[in-house]
């Protein structure tokens, strides 16, 4: 067993904080405001949607020191162990100056009732040290997670454009002290095991993953917190709770990436933003798809382990990864064995885990050259939203065009992602046409029944479905949309 201590510690801006009781729900949010009367950093939603509480969080990282935005609503205290929080507190400019991008708002009327405009601040802060001239699309994307009822947008995405009129990113404080930071951080990293509270309600952040093995098969009903994007709402929505707590955000050893004999190895506490890069220019698809879960705020917290891990019917990640034909490796222990992804997923609720086990690693064959592969994503609004259904589809064919392979999955479909395994089964083998495919639709029927929510009816959700077949098919040949399923058709 690690050495223990028994308290967190991390830099708040520029002061050095030590916790030593801390409760596993406890979130930043209500720290910050509660605690250090930092109420810069607004309630808005309480789930991650609306950006008001945005703050940043700087972490080491193999690339160094590295700040990104993140929603303080949902993240945990217990999950900031050797991190450096920053709020909208702690921006300043020259003397008596207003720091540039709060003035760049002022000067651009980007703020009007003014509840939104810290966290807007902090997420244009994050997206500014990293692009001190940033393109539309850079600005679009880095506030995807903050939504403001009054200004349109219009004037926050000209005052983006123009902070760095008002001073350099490269003499910002945060990059000047950067180094002191860091070593700071360092300092921190001691080797070992942070235990706060007694009996159930403890919180645990493990020294490493071997740490967090043994620590799992004597704690196996404990609730594992990695980027706290799902876990989050259980406690601000649902008031579940989730003690003992186990934090695993920080364990290196789960966030590798790396790739041999043409298959992505994603440790499970790899974020989307940091397996972006990777997933983006070896499987482009899905590039489009991970700028689409959540807001970037999300992104940056979010774990393809975690999106996995909880089997939800509607997580992006699984239907595409299951097309791809990925594997995934499970730890309990020291013991590992590796499984196809598609058979974790058992039923509602329900996955292939046991007592003590949890999910190390996914593997992801890169499509070959000559397969076709592309993911859609039905959703109310386009940015930001859950998945009313998602279709993923892995094409390969024969030299003579007929469908010598297919693999289709979709999420939102059923209790669990799932394959259209009647519909591929009406593909392989036949010509790739017009007629094929209008065939095999009538398969929908036998592999979903979709049920009625919140986000789509079920006639629509097998509307869809069956439309994103079709969908497929035209960009694959390249043909106009040679026929239309009607709304009866889909029912």
């Amino acid at each position: 067993m690690a050495e223990t201590r028994n308290e967190i510690r991390f830099i708040l801006n520029g002061s050095d904080v030590a916790l030593k009781d801390v409760a596993p729900d406890a979130t930043l949010l209500d720290w910050l405001r509660l605690n250090r009367s930092l109420r810069g950093t607004k309630e808005g939603c309480a789930e991650g949607d609306c950006g008001a509480c945005t703050v940043l969080v700087g972490k080491l990282s193999t690339e160094g020191l590295v700040y990104e935005s993140v929603n303080a609503c949902i993240r945990f205290v217990g999950s900031l162990d050797g991190t450096h929080v920053v709020t909208v507190e702690h921006l300043r400019g020259d003397g008596e100056k207003l720091h540039p991008v709060q003035q760049a708002m002022v000067d651009f009327h980007g703020s009007q009732c003014g509840f939104c405009t810290p966290g807007f601040i902090m997420s244009l802060y994050g997206l500014w040290m990293k692009t001190p001239d940033p393109s539309n699309a850079a600005i679009e994307k880095a506030l995807q997670g903050n939504l403001c009822r009054c200004t349109g947008y219009e004037a926050i995405m000209r005052a983006a454009h123009a902070i760095s009129s008002y001073g350099r990113a490269a003499k910002d404080p945060l990059a000047v002290e950067r180094d002191d930071i860091t070593a700071r951080l360092k300092a921190l990293r001691d080797g070992a095991r942070v235990e706060i509270g007694s009996g159930k309600a403890r919180l645990i952040v493990p020294a490493s993953v071997d740490d967090f093995a043994a620590l799992l098969e004597e704690e196996p009903g404990a609730t594992i917190v990695a980027g706290s994007t799902d876990v989050g709402l259980w406690v601000t929505k649902h008031m579940r709770d989730i003690s003992p707590a186990i934090f695993i955000g920080g364990l290196e050893g789960l966030r590798t990436t790396s790739e041999k004999d043409g298959v992505i190895t994603i440790g499970a506490g790899v974020t989307y933003t940091e397996a972006f890069e990777t997933l983006s220019k070896r499987v482009p698809a899905l590039g489009p798809l991970v700028d689409r879960i959540g807001g970037e705020q999300v992104r940056n917290m979010g774990t393809i382990g975690g999106n996995i891990a909880n089997g939800s019917p509607i997580g992006d990640m699984p239907p595409p990864l299951i097309a791809l034909g990925a594997q995934l490796t499970l730890r309990k222990g020291e013991a590992r064995r590796t499984i196809p992804l598609e058979t974790f997923f058992i039923a509602y609720g329900k996955q292939d885990r046991q007592p003590g086990e949890f999910v190390e690693s996914v593997h992801v064959p890169v499509p070959a050259k000559d397969t076709k592969f592309a993911v859609y994503k039905v959703t109310k609004r386009r940015d930001e939203d859950i998945t009313a259904t998602l279709g993923a589809f892995n094409l390969t064919l024969a030299k003579d065009g007929a469908v010598a392979d297919i693999r289709i999955a979709y999420g939102g479909m059923a209790a669990t992602p799932k394959r259209a395994a009647a519909v591929e089964k009406a593909l392989i083998g036949k010509t790739w046409s017009e007629a094929t495919v209008e065939a095999a639709m009538a398969q929908y029927a036998s592999d979903f029944t979709p049920l009625t929510d919140m986000r789509a009816t079920a006639e629509y959700r097998a509307l869809a479905a069956k439309n994103l077949l079709l969908r497929f098919y035209i960009e694959t040949t390249g043909t106009k949309a040679p026929f239309q399923v009607s709304r009866n058709e889909a029912a």
